[in-house]
């Protein structure tokens, strides 16, 4: 027996994954399977990004990078970050990554220990638990209520707020819900985490575009007061559909209280992945740069689908989902169906050829809900509706 330490034995994973496992190993059988569980958007990369990153091979650039990426990579995030929310950032405060789970994985590493809690949205993108559990300290789920439109409440939040609070987490819009907290109760949450200067707050806004009918989103940098001890996450997967390409950013506190941070994770970088490959960075400016008519196109499609995912669900029996205001997710509440939620996406896949997430793979608050995501076309958006109405009739 290899002894391997006790942390890996808490260490969890993203269900998703295996759901598209199990849906291509189906698939490979001839089996029809409609997949509405992995969150990944069903459109390429547009074209100018992908003849970015060939120019940039064909012009040499085949080397490292330096561990906190490319210097005009990071301004492109400046850019970016100014054109959408008006703030401007150092590039000494951008790091480039692989992807975003890098900088969850980094900013949970610098405050998770033994005695420590971190408080993360509950349901939630299950690396953030797992990440916590990793590092040994106690996991504190900040409730997203159906009630509430999955959006999450100051008052509560800050109520779960205790002297071993390390680190707060965020996420809107959110997945897995699409729920969207509202400016005025995250300016509530940011009054009240005056009371509390010694607790740090990552805030995931990876599905920053993604909102709909009128809503827009509130990024936790419009906030000077905490910008001090905030790391921001986003990233290229979602708006450009470049999930295959691994390619995330995050912005880091500035100012004496948190500065030193942005070096704690520039050493993790170099022990760690190194750097971003440098072909994927001039891709990255080029969609930060270029053109936006795809990112538009692609919020149009799954503003349709979002309509149709939201009016198909609630005519099916027993089942009712609020309208999801970002990201491109639906969290239908199925509680009334008779099933347990990880059973009925199970027996979908294997009985009705759908692909979805049981809610309870989210978080502890999940049962009693499943994820469809809708970066899926039409066409097999309705498909899937009308096998799980066949199925739930029988």
């Amino acid at each position: 027996m290899l002894h391997t330490i006790s942390a890996f034995d808490r260490l969890g994973e993203e269900n998703a994954f295996a759901v598209l496992a199990r849906a291509t190993a189906l698939a490979q059988q001839g089996r029809d399977i409609v997949n509405l569980g992995i969150g990944q958007p069903d459109f390429k990369t547009p074209q100018h990004i992908v003849e970015a990153a060939i120019k940039a091979l064909r012009d040499g650039h085949h080397g490292y990078t330096p561990a906190n990426g490319l210097l005009a990579t990071r301004a492109a995030v400046v850019r970016r970050t100014l054109t959408t929310t008006g703030v401007e950032v150092s590039p000494e405060a951008v790091m480039i990554l692989p992807g975003g789970k890098p900088t969850m994985f980094a900013a949970i590493l610098m405050f998770g220990e033994p005695g420590a809690e971190i408080l993360y949205p509950d349901p939630g993108f299950p690396i953030y638990r797992s990440m916590i559990e990793f590092t040994g300290a106690a996991p504190i789920p900040v409730p997203m209520r159906e009630e509430n439109g999955f959006a999450f409440s100051a008052e509560e939040t800050l109520a779960l707020i205790t002297s071993k609070t390390r680190l707060l987490i965020l996420n809107s819009p959110a997945n897995p819900t699409g729920g969207v907290t509202a400016r005025s109760e995250i300016a509530k949450l940011v009054k009240g985490l005056e009371k509390h200067p010694d607790v740090a707050i990552l805030s995931d806004e990876i599905y920053d575009v993604m909102t709909y009918d009128g809503e827009t989103h509130c990024s936790l940098l419009g906030f000077p007061e905490i910008r001090d001890r905030l790391i921001v996450l986003n990233g290229w997967s979602k708006t450009w559909a470049m999930t295959g390409w691994r390619m995330g950013w995050s912005i880091w506190p500035n100012g004496d209280k948190g500065a030193h941070l942005y070096d704690k994770v520039r050493k993790l970088a170099v022990n760690c992945w190194s750097c971003v490959n440098a072909p994927s960075q001039f891709a990255g400016i080029a969609a930060i740069d270029g053109p936006q008519d795809d990112v538009d196109k692609m919020m149009r499609a799954f503003d349709r689908r979002r309509k149709v995912v939201v009016e198909g669900l609630n005519a099916l029996p027993n089942i009712s989902c609020i309208t999801p205001k970002g990201a491109f997710y639906a969290f239908p509440n199925v509680s009334k169906t008779g099933w347990k939620a990880k059973k009925l996406a199970s027996a979908l896949l294997d009985e009705a050829g759908v692909a979805l997430i049981g809610g309870p793979d989210f978080g502890i608050l999940g049962e009693g809900y499943i994820r469809l995501s809708y970066a899926n076309s039409e066409e097999n958006i309705l498909r899937a509706l009308e096998r799980i109405g066949t199925f739930l009739a029988k």
